[in-house]
């Protein structure tokens, strides 16, 4: 059966202890305790499994339908005293070149934190881990499995933002191929993916922003952290906007090899085509069979005629061949 909670704990001075009960006994133990907090991480929930954290966390019933739905763009938004984080989630998949893009919710209060991962990229797991061997930064409280989260998701953004490089690379290389294939589709749907991963990326930067300028209360002690995450995802938005750049160079470079192409071998058709003339053009001129044609009785009149033919032939495709058309 699918796990709709993946794990679940109570952090207190950066040390992990372990939920035995529910999870509503889990947030009245951590608000009970005072200077600890609880995670709860949730994949892919439906409205009737997420109820009981909206009912504990008394979530306003829009954010309660981002959880259950998904399909948001990177946003924070605030529902009383509880701040909703949404981020985009990528990784990329060798076998297609594509860009499979997941979410991640965050609901954080200041001692309850709920995450909810639609999508199997990004799996949290390792987010936990992390945070559990780093007791310093737990301790910043629940804001530090924000920060988490967010260093996490922007590294993969690293990660495959490499991968897009490799792939325009190739295309590059199969551009300028005499022999390859045409790529125009290749172009197009790696631009695309590009496209995608922009639009994963590019809402998430005010979104930091916001929290390093210090207007998110809940991450005031964390902006320092948020402030490394955000040059990171500044840097990987450059390198987006560069590769979609580059991704046009390539497509201009392309239709403009295929147009050569084409008036090439246009140029050389039309070149065979004045070559062919000559023979026709004599040809029919000799097919008319008019009665005073005075070299249709001639002896010599048929090999001088495939003579003249033969020399006018021979002298096109020397100039021809001399100009380039050939």
């Amino acid at each position: 059966m699918r796990r709709v909670i993946v794990d679940k704990a109570i952090y207190a001075g950066g040390t992990r202890t372990d939920i035995d009960g529910d999870i509503s006994d889990a947030f009245d133990l951590a608000r009970s305790q005072g200077e600890c907090f609880v995670w709860i991480g949730l994949f892919e929930p439906d409205e009737a499994e997420f109820e009981l954290v909206k009912e504990e966390l008394h979530l306003h019933p829009l954010a309660a339908e981002d959880a259950v739905t998904a399909h948001q763009r990177p946003k924070m938004e605030r529902y009383g005293d509880t701040l909703f984080v949404v981020l985009k989630t990528l990784s990329y998949i060798d076998e297609t070149s594509d860009i499979e893009v997941g979410e991640i919710m965050v609901f954080l209060e200041k001692d309850v934190v709920v995450t909810v991962r639609h999508g199997a990229g990004n799996p949290l797991g390792p987010v936990r881990r992390h945070l559990e061997d780093s007791p310093e930064l737990l301790k910043h409280g629940a804001a530090s499995v924000l920060y988490a989260v967010c260093d996490e998701v922007v590294d993969r953004y690293g990660l495959v933002v490499h991968e897009v490089e490799v792939d325009i690379i190739g295309l590059e290389k199969a551009v300028f191929d005499p022999s390859a294939r045409d790529v125009t589709e290749d172009v197009y749907s790696l631009k695309r993916e590009v496209l995608e991963f922009r639009t994963a990326e590019d809402p998430l930067i005010p979104v930091l922003q916001e929290i390093v300028r210090g207007r998110v209360a809940e991450c005031g002690s964390t902006r320092e952290y948020f402030r490394d995450v955000l040059d990171h995802l500044l840097m990987v938005d450059g390198q987006v906007d560069a590769h979609n750049e580059l991704l046009n160079s390539v497509l201009t470079a392309h239709l403009a090899l295929l147009g050569k192409q084409q008036n090439e071998d246009m140029r050389k058709i039309s070149a065979w085509a004045a070559i062919i003339a000559v023979p026709t053009a004599i040809a029919g001129i000799y097919g008319m069979n008019f009665t005073h044609m005075p070299e249709l009785k001639w002896s010599f009149g048929y090999p001088l005629v495939i003579v003249v033919i033969a020399f006018i032939s021979a002298f096109l495709y020397r100039r021809l061949h001399k100009s380039g058309w050939l």
